[in-house]
């Protein structure tokens, strides 16, 4: 493994005034000396509570300026950061703060509604933090102005402790273990990443989503570590996302396929006036894309997308580039960290081009926080561990997914998956989005159900209902198509591209009793 050390602190020596963070909506910067202090200080507060290597300290923020030197400072100090999702009720926020054990809670006014509802049962007065003035919390700034600037005596290497974004039920920490390398190292994984996607000194990588998710904070680390500069997104907008690829000479960046496809839909004179022409890699993931769009986004940007699969478990992964995928088409490519294998529900290994379940062997540990029954669910007899996908490989190895297990439908004993159908919806140029799911039928037992976001919700009517149905049979068989459409302008997705089926599942059961 590479000894030499590569942080935050190297480039400060190096090219302290080169920024390092830019915020895209505001513009507000932060440079490389910026964070090395910022980062040291909180390091050092960390310390003065009482809070040691391999606790957790927990961020409840919006995308911000001090987000990611928050992360730096608890990396530096060896502690396990457990980011939460903004969107997230009270009562949810305070179960991951008591499940992952979190000893400090930073927030901000943005989020002052939900932070004054929280009970915080076991972080104390002094460690409930927000980065302004909120009632019931210190002044993070305030308290920072005390600290030194250089760097703790203790430094190690730190971890994230993600939680699963419960798109099936209540989330999962997931644990893993600390780094066992002098602080500064970059881990085997960071080396891999720098390699795999170009990250060094020269990049300016642009982050659309919000920085809870485990790919934009994981990439912005990586991004970091090596001295490149990020460019956060407030919030995602598909026409500013182009005018700051142009701004900052944009070279990497990650979209989910929702992205894809509103960036698609700008006016073409739109697409066509800003010049992106920096760009050397677009990187994709968290959920699937349907081919149309993929297809379409290569078109536009040229063969620099790629595209991989893995989960916030880091138990494998797979990639595959723009020309792989045109030969490939649907693939999400070959596994590059651990062994891919498909197995039956009794855990048998199935022959190529035989849908099962996705399974991971050799790849790295994890186990989900407080949960060994579902920690010992996630695996087969063999010790292999799986996300819950389902899909097949073809005879040269690559992986194509189908579905997640738990969005099967089982309609008069026939097993449908939705995501060809959604795939098919979304080809439809009326079409913005959409859900497909099972619902409750007394002669089926589940009958398909499509949940469509159309483009013009004053166009949401029984004729396009009707129109939808008839464009779905003319590409599959009638049982797979949904039996009946609903409109909604709010579909429960999230941005980090996963679609919320649990929630929708649940609102149909509710109305159907």
């Amino acid at each position: 493994m590479n000894q030499t050390p590569m942080h935050a602190g190297i480039h400060a020596g190096l090219t302290p005034k080169r920024p390092a963070l830019v915020m895209g909506n505001s513009g507000e910067t932060l440079d490389f000396a910026g964070l090395e202090a910022f980062s040291n200080r909180f390091a050092h507060l960390a310390r003065s509570l009482g809070i040691a290597i391999g606790d957790r300290v927990a961020v409840l923020l919006e995308n911000c300026l001090l987000y990611l030197p928050l992360a730096w400072g608890a990396q530096r100090a060896g502690l396990r950061l457990v980011p939460i999702a903004t969107h997230l009720t009270p009562g949810e926020v305070d179960y991951i703060l008591g499940d992952s054990g979190a000893r400090m809670l930073v927030t901000s006014p943005a989020l002052a509604e939900t932070a004054a509802r929280l009970q915080m049962r076991n972080i104390p007065a002094a460690a409930r933090l927000a980065t302004a003035p909120v009632p019931g919390f210190a002044d993070l700034g305030e308290i920072l102005r005390d600290m030194p600037a250089t760097p703790i005596p203790d430094q190690a290497e730190g971890i994230e402790m993600l939680y699963s974004s419960g798109t099936t039920g209540r989330p999962k920490g997931i644990l893993k273990a600390l780094p066992d390398i002098p602080f500064g190292i970059p881990t085997p994984g960071y080396l891999f990443a720098a390699e795999l996607f170009g990250f060094d000194a020269r990049t300016v990588y642009l982050s659309p989503a919000p920085l809870y998710h485990a790919a934009p904070l994981l990439f912005c680390m990586r991004v970091l570590r090596f001295g490149g500069t990020i460019v956060v997104m407030e919030k995602f907008d598909a026409g500013e996302c182009l005018r700051l690829i142009e701004a900052w000479a944009v070279t990497h960046g990650q979209w989910v396929p929702t992205m894809f496809i509103r960036m698609l839909r700008l006016p073409e004179d739109v697409r066509k006036r800003r010049d992106i022409s920096s760009l050397r890699c677009a990187i994709h993931a968290a959920a699937p894309c349907p081919p149309h769009v993929k297809r379409a986004m290569i078109d536009w940007f040229g063969p620099i997308i790629l595209e991989y699969y893995a989960g916030s478990e880091g138990n494998g992964l797979t990639l595959i580039d723009s020309r792989e995928w045109l030969d490939h088409p649907g693939s999400v490519g070959r596994a590059r960290i651990g062994s891919l294998h498909i197995c039956d529900e009794a855990g048998q290994e199935l022959p190529p081009e035989t849908d099962g379940v996705v399974y991971f062997s050799d790849g790295p540990e994890f186990s989900y926080h407080n949960d060994p029954e579902r920690t010992a669910e996630s695996r087969n007899a063999d010790g292999w561990s799986t996300l819950g996908d389902i899909g097949h490989l073809d005879g040269e190895g690559y992986l194509y997914l189908t579905d997640r297990r738990v969005n099967l439908i089982i309609s008069g004993g026939v097993n449908i998956y939705p995501q060809e159908v959604e795939d098919l919806l979304l080809s439809h140029p009326a079409v913005l989005d959409a859900a497909v799911i099972g619902v409750p039928d007394e002669e089926f037992g589940e009958s398909v159900k499509a949940v469509v976001h159309p483009v013009d919700m004053g166009a949401a009517q029984a004729g396009l209902e009707a129109e939808l149905i008839a464009w779905c049979r003319s590409g599959l068989s009638a049982v797979k198509c949904p039996r009946s459409i609903d409109f909604d302008d709010n579909l429960p997705r999230q941005e980090n591209g996963k679609l919320y089926k649990r929630l929708l599942r649940e609102r149909y059961r509710s109305t159907e009793g």
